[in-house]
């Protein structure tokens, strides 16, 4: 009976090695077919498709932003970069990208609904529903119909949430507001479209809504007193500790706690 003799350590090390080149080589043909296949022509994207509510965004703008963010085939398309070309776009607000095989782009678009202008006249910037700031061309919006908001960088959601709250309060006098601003020392103004100025000053949310429903409850009664109605309201100052002063139009400034006749004689 013959013994097998175990193969001499040079001659095991020889074939570790040999199997390691074969799947070393194996390896690299793989890769490099699956690099081809990847590169090949069959997989280039071939359409993209853009859903959603888009009114105000225009194929040529999607070329310009979009394409020089696409490079790559179906696999190979980086994702990231053709999504933020999407949202490059001036109107389009959010976009979400998929892959659709063989060979398609699918995107679903969400565009800025124009809420206010935002900053001074003659700017560019806007504020949409949800309280962010963006820039598209104004000639596309009636911006005549929308009011103007104004504060420090990055309160344009604390001053659309102010706005929200303070028109329904002031439409009970039939006042709408034309323009609302957030000062950098944290005072609230209030312009309405009949021309008045109010002056809420700093505080909370509910201080300054308490203040607003102070003016509306006692305005029509301090209007009357002068024989005028609610739209003579010229400017209001709701900054006082303990009452207000009013400027009506055709009359000097008032406090709440004027108790003067119109002809100037005490009460």
């Amino acid at each position: 009976m013959t013994k097998s003799l175990p193969l001499p350590m040079d001659v095991r090390l020889m074939n570790f090695g040999a199997a390691v080149l074969m799947l070393v080589f194996v390896l690299l043909v793989l890769g490099g077919a699956a690099s081809w296949l990847l590169r090949h022509q069959a997989f280039a994207i071939r359409s993209i498709t853009v859903q959603g509510e888009v009114v105000r965004s225009h194929a040529a703008s999607f070329r310009h932003h979009v394409m020089p963010q696409l490079s790559g085939n179906f696999f190979t398309i980086n994702l990231a970069h053709a999504k933020k070309g999407f949202e490059s776009v001036p109107w389009v607000r959010e976009a979400v990208v998929h892959r659709v095989f063989p060979g398609q782009l699918r995107t679903v678009i969400a565009e800025h609904e124009p809420f206010a202008t935002w900053g001074e006249e003659g700017g560019y910037l806007m504020v949409n529903q949800q309280g962010q700031v963006f820039e598209a061309p104004m000639e596309e919006v009636d911006i005549e119909k929308l009011p103007r908001m104004l504060g420090p960088e990055g309160s344009a959601p604390m001053v659309t949430r102010m706005y929200r709250v303070m028109q329904p309060l002031l439409e009970t006098l039939d006042f709408n507001i034309e323009k609302i601003e957030l000062t950098a020392r944290g005072s609230w103004r209030v312009w309405t479209t009949s021309g008045a100025q109010i002056e809420l000053g700093r505080g909370t949310e509910s201080e300054l809504v308490e203040r607003t429903q102070l003016l509306l409850k006692t305005l029509p009664q301090v209007s009357a007193r002068y024989k005028r109605t609610p739209m003579a309201l010229l400017g209001a100052d709701m900054r006082h500790k303990d009452g207000y002063a009013l400027r009506l139009r055709g009359v000097s400034t008032l406090d709440d706690n004027d108790k003067k006749n119109p002809d100037g004689s005490k009460q």
